[in-house]
């Protein structure tokens, strides 16, 4: 079973930081075979909240995104699920608690692969595709009403 869990940096302890970057590092870097700057300073503003779904006794994270705020419009990041838990919703989930958080607009840099799953949870592509880190991505956006 699992539970919902949302923190700021400075309330997180040491130990649940740690988990939150091990999945994103086991699952970014390794399994994606990405080297790249995961540690990118953005985790520790003041306005990023940190949401995962972790076991409900240890609240050891499953599913992961940070929520950051880009002034005008929220954005959604590092979204990642641990590959034994892939294929249960909490991906989706995580992204609408996320939404439900932002009185406005939200973005987010997809992987492409990923842009049908985005689109069904209501954001349109905004831009061309690129290529960041060596992994195809595209811009989107979805329009609060």
């Amino acid at each position: 079973m699992v539970a919902l869990f949302v923190s700021r940096f400075a309330d997180l302890d040491a130990a649940t930081l740690y988990r939150l970057l091990k999945l994103r590092t086991d699952v970014f870097v390794v399994e994606q075979e990405c080297a790249y700057p995961e540690l990118d300073d953005r985790d520790t503003e003041p306005g990023t909240e940190h949401l995962w779904f972790g076991e409900s006794s240890t609240a050891s994270p499953v599913a992961y995104l940070r929520l950051l705020d880009d002034g005008a419009v929220r954005r959604i990041g590092r979204v990642v699920t641990d590959p034994a838990h892939r294929g249960n919703g909490l991906a989706a989930r995580l992204v609408n608690e996320a939404i439900s958080r932002c009185p406005g607009d939200v973005v987010l840099e997809a992987q492409t692969y990923l842009c049908e799953f985005y689109s069904d949870l209501g954001f349109t592509v905004t831009g061309d595709e690129y290529v960041e880190d060596g992994i195809p991505h595209i811009p989107m956006r979805r329009t609060q009403t």
